[in-house]
């Protein structure tokens, strides 16, 4: 059985994990449009936009994918 760098084979856990730092991520580069902003750089600031969007998209993808896995044996069991 493959394990990933954690040691897991977890699917449910590896989809948490994306979405916790996908949402952390979208909450630091709301300071980094302000930033942006502050420099007089809307075109970074845009960027930074659509980095958080895909971030968002991300997360939601995870919370699907984690609502299909729920209550299934599909995600796999943490291996130690």
């Amino acid at each position: 059985m493959a394990t990933g760098e954690t040691g897991f084979d977890d699917v449910t856990y590896d989809l948490i994990s994306v979405q916790y730092h996908a949402l952390k991520a979208g909450h630091d580069y709301g300071q980094y449009v302000r930033d942006a902003e502050n420099a007089g750089r809307q075109d970074i600031a845009d960027f930074f936009r659509s980095v958080m969007e895909e971030d968002s998209a991300r997360a939601k993808q995870c919370h699907t994918f984690i609502a299909e896995l729920s209550g299934s044996s599909e995600s796999g069991p943490a291996v130690s």
